[in-house]
């Protein structure tokens, strides 16, 4: 009896985490929802660019930057450098008489201390964030500030849009980008997004001073914001544009720091899981991230549990049976890649790689590593 208890709470709460919260959060959208305000502004803007030995990539980026339409007047453009040894720094300079600032913080301590050194020479009331790897429409920024129009706006994130050479989405990357985008519209429109796109995402210049080495920058501003009374929201106009991974098996290690990263920012900050002083966003808090970082714990149970109980009657057997099924057309599809072509194979192996990262960084975050230097990913 108390094996059947087991699996079926293990099986509903890894149910829950993918599509039970977000439905929760349609029914709540359907009598909640909070306007937001977005208007032509022009604030004065600071652009803050990361780079780590981007010679190969830098160049098209400031390029890029160099199409944005903003008043030239208003807009620092800002390259951090987190001591980079190529030769990244005498490209940029190359940019310095079109307004590029380069930036050089000597020893590479991480994007998180980059980022944090370089907000203290902004001008702008807006700061903007972005990757090297990452390209902006010419309107890209003017959407995104848009958003500080609305007084209760601290942050905002752009929507992810990740663009491949022709071939399908073999990792599955781009499914899943989707379904994260899809998530933050739905929790934007009630109250909060509980995550900003770390590639592409703005900020009020006072919801900035607290950056940490160890904690990831996106993450991080979003808490911030939400700490003074102000929330995080999701703009569909303001799109970051990057390749997929060109080596499929640094995605596992790409999610495995990212997840590590985030554990770090939520342990760090449990006084967000107190419902009576953060309503609703504790509820988002809670779904979005620990739950879901907790699905490959409540898979595992639900497997073991469910093989105690194939003796029970024929729906065990048979749900032991569908599990068993899932997990080997994802080992199909880790073993062969060329057999992710198939949507059956790739849906289950990209979800399996997902969450055995994320079973991988709870170890890590358990063992004390801690993420400060981030190594680019070749895309």
């Amino acid at each position: 009896m108390v094996m059947i208890w087991v699996f079926w709470i293990s099986a509903f709460l890894a149910f829950f985490s993918y599509f039970g919260y977000p439905v929760t959060l349609i029914l709540l959208s359907t009598f909640r929802r909070k306007k937001l305000i977005r208007e032509p502004i022009t604030p004065a803007v600071s652009l803050i660019i990361t780079a780590y030995n981007e010679e190969k990539r830098i160049r098209e980026k400031l390029e890029n930057t160099m199409k944005l339409d903003y008043p030239k007047d208003k807009f620092q453009i800002i390259i951090a450098s987190d001591g980079s040894t190529d030769k990244t720094h005498d490209i940029v300079r190359e940019y310095e008489d079109r307004g590029v600032e380069l930036f050089i913080v000597g020893d590479r301590k991480g994007k998180e201390n980059a980022q944090a050194q370089a907000v203290k020479i902004t001008r702008g009331e807006i700061v903007v964030f972005s990757d090297t790897a990452t390209r902006l429409d010419p309107q890209g920024i003017r959407e995104i500030v848009s958003n500080f129009a609305d007084p209760s706006v601290g942050c905002v994130s752009s929507e992810d849009r990740m663009i491949s050479d022709g071939e399908s989405d073999i990792g599955g990357e781009g499914f899943y980008v989707k379904y994260e985008m899809w998530l933050r519209g739905l929790e934007s429109r009630i109250n909060s997004v509980v995550g900003l796109s770390g590639s592409f995402f703005a900020a009020r210049r006072e919801v900035c001073n607290d950056f940490s080495p160890k904690m990831q920058s996106d993450f991080r501003t979003l808490l911030s914001s939400m700490k003074i009374g102000l929330r995080g929201v999701s703009d569909p106009n303001a799109i970051g544009y990057y390749q997929d991974i060109k080596d499929k098996s640094r995605e596992f290690q790409r999610k495995v720091r990212t997840v590590l990263r985030g554990l770090t920012v939520f342990f760090n900050h449990l006084e967000f899981l107190n419902i009576f002083k953060f309503g609703l966003f504790s509820y988002e808090y809670l779904c979005h991230k620990l739950m879901r970082w907790l699905v490959p714990v409540f898979l595992l149970v639900a497997l073991i549990s469910g093989a105690t109980l194939i003796g029970e009657s024929a729906l065990y057997r048979f749900l032991f049976a569908l599990q068993i099924v899932f997990y080997f057309s994802a080992l199909i599809g880790i073993v062969l890649p060329v057999m992710t072509k198939i949507v059956l194979i790739r849906i289950p192996s990209f979800f399996v790689v997902v969450n055995a990262s994320i079973f991988v960084a709870w170890l890590k975050f358990f063992k004390g590593e801690r993420v400060t230097l981030w190594q680019p990913s070749v895309r």
